[in-house]
């Protein structure tokens, strides 16, 4: 059975002010007797959800409760006779998460499956019967719902079971929201459970579930699990934090006299507005006084201030910045830059006269929704034009076929990914609690720079987790990038907005080299990255050798090519820091041994030569029009490079006097060649053949 009951009274101070200050909490016992009495009447609503009732009606006025009075009376036919361990009608379980997600505003669909997301799994009610009373779309969320709760929560069956929810939360993110709730009230209810399973479960629910809260956006939930989990794991600081919260109640509480102060300012510059005292959960007050140290009475709370129009909230800002001092460091703006989670707010923090600094958060009403609810605010994010609770989408119709969600984040389609290819669970286990870490994300663009040619990323991520999320195995071949037009390594880290172009090797015998791993920041390019050196251990080893001497290849030698000095006999050289050639313009110089050493005319070499006294000499060229020079091309590291490189320069009928190629450094190589030409008027025919290769990205004169 899915819900872990006990007593719904545990840890009743470990829990935030969430609910709706005047709405009277729910007795889950009294609900549970009314649920055992049945409904007094066919024609309205049973009492016992009478609450779920008003509280969906509060975001959703027009919604039609039909469906659920009709889901309530089949959850609580079913559910008869069953009892949760703390020893209540077990129908109070599925009430007590609708409730929950009726007040976080969950549409109509949601709460009916929620109702009914035990039946399945407990009862002798099939899809089938959930499908022909209330929609496919219904029995789709409950039968994903149900494959979630199937699984055991031992320790052995935990990644099988997390990436099983993965997969039913891609196809319907509604799936997650009611595991989600679910999870919080058998949190609530965990206080007759053995202690080393109270602290199995809340170990989970601390490693995936509060993360996977967090990224999709449900801040409600987040914070209660967190103060329960809090409660569970780590009880003596859980009860010096729980002294100092009620230390501070008996104290006299500045926000209240600051929030007076910014209801007064933003009345007088015309700018309507409600302003409220928030105080903090435990985990956060906990937080700030191991960051603080000692606490001052506007640590305990921020202030929310809420509005009608974004531009609003750049009013307030501006109001509150003239008529405070703020705290510059502070301030951050979520609305221009959401977080990954959907969440926009402005952040601020003023200092008042009498010396307290208290946070302020600037946002929406709309904005506050998402804050709190997460996806579950968005509603239906497979609706059509006209929603009906009952209706039949195209998705739906094929179970196992993933459905196409507009509003999935990009953190959850690269889950999605890589849990295919995870090797085994305890590589999926560790690399999903890795992830689930990661708290910020960036959104960088391929090279058309089109909204649909963006790859979300964790913060951090580099080229090479761009390239396997473009790619996938096809990046094996990578061989280098350009980010925002600029060739780059595929170490270098990647920033939001950034746009990039990654470069693929031909060559399909390419693989990535070890130290790949060392940058690479999501699942899926780590699994992939060792997959593939795992079946190529003899690649892996070379990747890893030591560096290797330049590779030099050297032919015969010539002296000073085609240049003529004005002098008797002298010996010709021309300079290998610069290789003049025809026609360039040049100067000689008498060095050591009598011989004359020809530079270009703007070589550095220059105004050395005549800095320290050396005799110039006159040089010009011969009639002829063959010629030598040294070109250096730079390229990405892959298999056969070289020998494409002089097969190009043996197509441009030029022979090659000396190479040498240096080791690779981050997958870049140095080549240098010394060749000879037939003719000079070939040298920007030859720099273009070779830089047409796969792989070079830079030819040069020396």
């Amino acid at each position: 059975m899915s819900a872990e009951a006990t007593n719904p009274e545990a840890h009743p101070e470990a829990r935030p002010e969430l609910r709706r200050r005047g709405r009277t909490r729910l007795d889950l016992r009294r609900l549970g007797r009314a649920a055992l009495l049945g409904p007094t009447s066919r024609d309205r609503l049973p009492d016992a959800i009478g609450h779920v009732a008003e509280a969906h009606r509060a975001h959703h006025p027009d919604a039609d409760l039909s469906v659920l009075r009709r889901a309530y009376l089949l959850a609580e036919t079913s559910h008869r006779g069953q009892m949760r361990k703390s020893g209540e009608p077990y129908i109070t379980h599925p009430l007590a998460v609708t409730l929950i997600l009726a007040e976080l505003g969950a549409e109509t669909t949601t709460l009916t499956a929620s109702l009914l997301h035990d039946t399945v799994e407990d009862t002798d009610v099939t899809l089938d019967q959930v499908r022909a009373e209330f929609g496919d779309e219904v029995c789709f969320i409950v039968d994903g719902v149900t494959k979630v709760e199937k699984i055991d929560y031992g320790a052995a069956a935990e990644p099988e079971t997390f990436r099983k929810m993965l997969v039913a939360t891609g196809n319907d993110v509604r799936v997650m929201s009611i595991k989600l709730a679910d999870r919080l009230h058998n949190m609530r209810t965990l206080g007759v459970m053995r202690p080393e399973k109270q602290a199995r479960i809340a170990k989970v629910t601390r490693d995936v579930l509060i993360p996977l809260a967090e990224r999709l956006g449900v801040q409600a939930l987040k914070t209660e699990l967190e103060d329960l989990v809090f409660a569970i794991l780590h009880p003596e600081e859980y009860e010096s934090t729980r002294a100092l919260i009620a230390a501070h109640a008996g104290e006299s509480d500045p926000l209240p006299a600051i929030a007076d102060s910014v209801r007064a300012v933003l009345r007088d510059a015309g700018i309507a507005a409600e302003v409220q005292v928030r105080p903090r959960h435990f985990v956060s007050v906990h937080r700030i006084a191991r960051m603080r140290g000692e606490l001052r009475g506007s640590d305990f709370g921020r202030i929310l201030v809420l509005v009608g129009e974004n531009a609003d909230c750049y009013a307030v800002l501006g109001e509150l910045h003239t008529c405070f001092t703020p705290v510059i460091s502070e301030f951050k703006d979520f609305i221009a830059t959401p977080k990954f989670n959907l969440y926009q707010s402005l952040h601020t923090a003023v200092a008042t006269p009498e010396g307290y600094v208290a946070e302020v958060i600037v946002r929406t009403r709309q904005m506050h929704r998402v804050a709190e609810a997460g996806v579950v605010a968005l509603g239906n994010p497979y609706a059509t034009a006209t929603p009906d609770a009952t209706a039949t989408p195209d998705a739906a119709a094929d179970p196992d076929e993933e459905r196409v969600d507009p509003t999935r984040p990009g953190w959850l389609s690269r889950l999605l990914d890589w849990q295919q290819s995870a090797p085994d669970p305890d590589t999926f286990w560790s690399v999903l609690r890795a992830e689930l870490a990661q708290d910020r994300e960036i959104t960088v663009f391929r090279e058309d720079g089109s909204a649909t040619g963006t790859i979300s990323l964790p913060a951090g991520a580099s080229c090479i987790d761009a390239a396997y999320a473009q790619h996938g195995e096809a990046a094996h071949g990578c061989i280098g990038a350009r980010v925002n037009g600029r060739l780059t390594s595929l170490s270098s880290p990647l920033s939001d907005g950034d746009t990039v172009q990654l470069l693929l090797a031909q060559d399909a015998s390419s693989g990535p080299a070890a130290e790949w791993l060392d940058h690479a920041k999501t699942p899926a390019a780590r699994i992939a990255i060792s997959s593939w050196l795992d079946s190529h251990p003899d690649r892996a080893m070379a990747t890893t050798s030591a560096a290797r001497a330049p590779l030099s290849v050297v032919g015969a030698r010539g002296g000073g090519g085609n240049a003529v000095a004005d002098l008797p006999d002298a010996t010709v050289r021309l300079a290998g820091c610069c290789t003049p050639v025809p026609p360039d313009a040049v100067a000689g110089f008498l060095v050591r041994g009598g011989a004359v050493t020809v530079h270009r005319i703007h070589c550095a070499a220059v105004a050395q030569m005549r800095a320290v006294g050396r005799t110039s000499v006159a040089v010009h060229w011969r009639a002829t029009a063959d010629c030598r020079v040294t070109l250096l091309a730079e390229s990405f590291g892959r298999p056969h490079l070289l020998a494409d490189l002089t097969e190009a320069i043996a197509r441009e009928g030029v022979e090659v006097v000396s190479a040498t190629v240096e080791p690779p450094v981050e997958q870049r190589v140095r080549h240098s060649y010394t060749l000879q030409l037939p003719d000079a008027a070939g040298l920007t025919a030859l720099m273009r053949a070779m830089r047409d290769v796969p792989g070079v990205y830079d030819v040069r004169r020396a």
